[in-house]
């Protein structure tokens, strides 16, 4: 169903650098207890897929500020639909996704939100993919999914929802 961007609503924090602070090394100790991957292998792996120079989000209505190392952009999006995507393994996702009306700035022209919910909810997380190219090139699988969580969250707590584990014992 249709989406407000208001449902992202809230301050959101990357992941990328808690992955490199390694405060989420204790999640990657538990992934790689499938021994599909050991633990460096896993923490390489997120190492490209959560990357973003966008260390923090802020969305107030159709109002999107974008803060990394670099500074602040912020830009007005309006909705442009969802696209409904069938993984190879048959599972679904759906994409939603704001084009910029600000019509200057360097705040990105297309963003896409993947947050698992295929219906209007409060997300736990999701998954922000942005560019200036269109949204062809953001609604595809890919192995790059930076990743939000909502900022009031201490990396103990994101990790223990990365892993289910309410009560994780993993260091900040």
């Amino acid at each position: 169903k249709p989406r407000k961007l208001s449902e992202w609503a809230g301050t959101w924090q990357s992941t990328y650098p808690l992955l490199q602070s390694g405060a989420l090394d204790g999640v990657m100790a538990h992934k790689a207890k499938d021994g599909t991957k050991t633990a460096a292998e896993y923490k390489a792996y997120y190492e490209a897929a959560y990357k973003t120079d966008v260390t923090t989000i802020t969305i107030k209505g159709n109002s999107v500020e974008f803060k990394s190392a670099h500074g602040t952009e912020k830009a007005s999006y309006k909705a442009a639909g969802f696209y409904i995507r069938t993984k190879s393994d048959g599972s679904r996702q759906v994409r939603y996704k704001f084009e910029r009306t600000t019509k200057k700035g360097g705040a990105p022209k297309f963003i896409v939100f993947s947050d698992h919910n295929f219906a209007p909810a409060k997300p736990e997380h999701f998954h922000l993919y942005a560019g200036d190219d269109g949204f062809d090139s953001l609604v595809e699988e890919g192995a790059h999914i930076p990743t939000y969580y909502p900022a009031q969250l201490s990396a103990r707590e994101i990790a223990a929802e990365m892993t289910g584990e309410a009560d994780a014992e993993y260091d900040e």
